[in-house]
């Protein structure tokens, strides 16, 4: 037996070492019953690090829906599986003669699937292909996005907000999350607010300035009356209030298909280089002669950028590359297998059932994992080399990421720089889980699991789930 397999089996013990009826501690108990959420609704576990029986167990082996917290499951898969440092590669390619600037064929792009390719490094890789001599392409510049096979992606499917950035879909080739940045300033002297899209699209007109209004700033981008419903222009039929200063808004790209070659082509040309042909999906030919590969940011910052942030296309990213390393092309289906593989070698038969994944990012209603599968990937995941990775690529209670606002709620002061937490959110479901030092120094994991038509009312209670955590003395 391994010695993670071990720790999975002595986890196990604690766990059913544990009384079998265990009050929920009353902070937390009351928290859940003003938000109407029965405890038959909840799970909940709290762990010493270091070993120990539970400090509290409540339906630890139940299946629940963890939202987001379910990332932790694809981030650490990968930095076990991959490392801290790995990288993934965009590589460009000429397809054809390359003389005195000018590619006399194609340029084609091919994608490597890497998580965070946004506008200000595909600006940087530009900059860098200048310099090797590629200035006016006579030809076309070809997107490949091979790595990946996902199926056609429809962002309205999941909850109906096809232009919420979370609901943006993979590519083997994904170009700054498919998304948009609009920023609004306000210029009291004209009257008007003015309005910069980020980044800029080929063919894409965006409505320059709207009025100003003095009316409060709550509902502002409802009060802008905006259309997005035209891929050649963003168009605005109401007004910006002046008492919301500066503001941005991300908008998933109407038209998602075409989002990468419009991003693109205005970078290629704002880098200086000319395109006298199109922009269009294609392979890599066999006899392409690779002339630059860029990488990308490490691991260790793209799994803090999934959990801080949540970001679930991110999160979709790193989950297709634990297939594509090991076959060449990603997809879900192999990923899941690979995953199921990884979770069987590291935890052992002793362990708690494997979670059930669909897509590595949580967002789905078919996820499901135990509070004891979650603490259990925790407790493993704090014995290794990477240790401090994971916990740092967390959120910092009241201070970083999704739990920033813990300090403003102000019911848990005690947990304020003491917790490394990740959140999850969907339509009935809450949860938390991550690390916490109590105020005795020791150490702990906490899983909070609440599926409930009103969990959104409940989040208090995994507030309270932390604060009751810290406070061990």
């Amino acid at each position: 037996m391994s010695s993670l397999a071990r720790c999975a089996f002595a986890l196990l013990a604690a766990v059913l070492g544990t009384a079998l009826a265990q009050p929920i501690p009353p902070a937390i108990a009351t928290a859940l019953a003003r938000a109407d959420v029965p405890p038959s609704a909840v799970s909940l576990l709290v762990l010493p690090l270091d070993g120990g029986p539970a400090r509290l167990s409540h339906r630890a082996r139940a299946p629940m829906n963890p939202a987001s917290v379910m990332k932790l499951v694809t981030t650490f898969a990968a930095l076990d599986q991959l490392g801290p440092d790995f990288t993934w590669k965009t590589r460009f390619y000429a397809d054809g003669t390359l003389d005195n600037g000018v590619l006399d064929g194609n340029l084609v792009i091919r994608g490597g699937g890497d998580p965070k390719w946004v506008i200000e490094r595909i600006s940087a890789d530009f900059q860098a292909l200048r310099a090797q001599g590629v200035r006016e392409v006579r030809g076309d510049m070809v997107l490949d996005s091979s790595i990946f096979e996902v199926p056609a992606h429809d962002t309205s499917a999941f909850d109906d907000e096809p232009l919420r950035p979370y609901n943006s879909g993979p590519s083997g080739l994904l170009v700054n999350f498919k998304s948009l940045l609009l920023h609004f300033t306000p210029d009291p002297a004209s009257h008007t607010a003015t309005v910069v899209s980020e980044p800029p699209l080929q063919g894409l007109t965006v409505q320059a300035s709207v009025p100003l209004t003095s009316a409060d700033c709550a509902g502002w981008r409802d009060a802008l009356r905006a259309d997005f419903s035209d891929p050649d222009r963003i168009s605005f039929a109401g007004r910006y209030s002046a008492r919301c200063g500066d503001q941005i808004w991300p908008v998933a790209y109407v038209d998602p298909a075409s989002f990468a070659s419009r991003v693109l082509a205005a970078a290629f040309a704002a880098s200086g280089g000319v395109l006298d042909g199109h922009v269009r999906q294609g392979p890599t030919p066999a006899n392409a002669r690779l002339i630059l590969q860029a990488q990308s940011l490490p691991l260790s910052d793209i799994i803090s950028d999934v959990n801080k942030f949540s970001n679930n296309v991110m999160a979709q990213q790193v989950f297709l590359t634990l297939s594509a390393q090991q076959l060449g092309h990603g997809s879900f289906a192999a990923s899941r297998a690979v995953l199921a593989r990884w979770w069987r070698q590291t935890f052992g038969a002793a362990g708690p059932a494997a979670p059930v994944l669909d897509n590595g990012s949580g967002l789905s209603r078919d996820g499901r994992i135990s509070a004891l599968a979650l603490a259990q990937l925790l407790r493993v995941a704090a014995q290794q080399p990477t240790a401090e990775v994971f916990e740092h690529s967390l959120s910092l209670a009241g201070v970083s990421g999704t739990v920033a606002r813990m300090r403003e709620r102000g019911d848990a002061p005690d947990a304020l720089g003491n917790a490394w937490l990740k959140t999850g959110t969907l339509r009935n479901v809450a949860a938390m889980a991550g690390y916490a030092t109590g105020l005795s120094g020791r150490r702990y994991v906490l899983v909070g699991l609440i599926n409930h038509s009103d969990a959104s009312a409940a989040r208090a209670a995994l507030d309270a789930l932390v604060e009751w955590t810290v406070r061990d003395r």
